[in-house]
């Protein structure tokens, strides 16, 4: 079994940091969102938007502060609850809030132009291309659930905070691979991404079979089960959210009449 203690307390110690990111993070949205209203000649930013970057967020403060953190630490059915919200759900929400756009429509021009050449650099290229970005999302939980990093995480809090950023910000990456809501300089076709997923969703579908099969380490079958079941199913439904995106961009670049219109969502 996992000593919790030691590691807890530490935990304990860093929520209020957490919730402060959480919430800047909320807030600074909102106030980008109130800066680019001022431009007229934009439009209004969508009120839809910023309720998904705060819902999005809460999770994110959910999944790493509270009673479902805490109990994350003993239950490992928690832990995968807490990694659904904050790998799968929490980045799909936020993706669907723009924040590429937003900070786009903010910034001044030149400001704004130094970004797009950021964005287009082979880093970002990189990291956003569907291939890669499956291979660190689920790649990572491999990683994960089979070796001894999860007793590991539970041990090591530096440990900790560097396997749920991960989880974090590999989840939002795969997302924004997948489906292009925000400017993406270098896309690949609604074919290749399809074909992509699914392999990544196969990936992440055998996890939880091998999990519900053989208890990562410190474990206990019961739990193990559970947890598999969780992300088995938790995991699909999150993934066929992505999948209606997808379809539903995929049909719209059909018609030459929507096509401007997808791309600019």
């Amino acid at each position: 079994m996992i000593n919790h203690g030691h590691h807890e307390s530490g935990l304990q110690s860093m929520d209020w940091l957490i919730a402060v990111v959480v919430l800047i993070l909320i807030i600074t949205y909102i106030g980008a969102g109130l800066i680019s209203n001022k431009k007229k000649h934009l439009g209004t930013w969508p009120f839809y938007r910023y309720i998904l970057w705060l819902i999005g967020f809460l999770l994110v403060g959910v999944s790493l502060v509270g009673p479902i953190a805490e109990l994350a630490h003993r239950h490992f059915t928690a832990h995968m609850l807490s990694h659904l919200l904050l790998g799968m759900l929490a980045p799909l929400l936020l993706a669907l809030a723009a924040p590429t756009t937003l900070l786009l429509r903010m910034l001044p021009v030149q400001h704004a132009r130094i970004l797009s050449k950021l964005l287009k650099t082979p880093f970002f290229s990189l990291v956003r291309h569907p291939i890669i970005a499956s291979v660190l999302n689920i790649g990572g939980l491999w990683v994960l659930y089979t070796t001894n990093l999860y007793m590991l995480m539970h041990e090591n809090i530096f440990i900790h905070l560097i396997v749920h950023f991960h989880i974090f910000a590999a989840g939002y990456l795969f997302t924004i691979s997948m489906i292009y809501i925000d400017p993406t300089p270098h896309r690949f076709s609604y074919l290749y991404r399809a074909v992509v997923f699914v392999f990544a969703l196969a990936g992440h579908g055998i996890l939880s079979k091998f999990i519900y099969a053989n208890p990562p380490v410190g474990v206990s079958k019961e739990q193990a089960e559970a947890g598999g079941i969780l992300m088995y199913y938790g995991g699909d439904a999150i993934d066929i959210v992505i999948i209606f995106i997808l379809c539903l961009h995929w049909y719209r670049s059909t018609s030459p009449k929507s096509s401007l219109h997808v791309s600019q969502n």
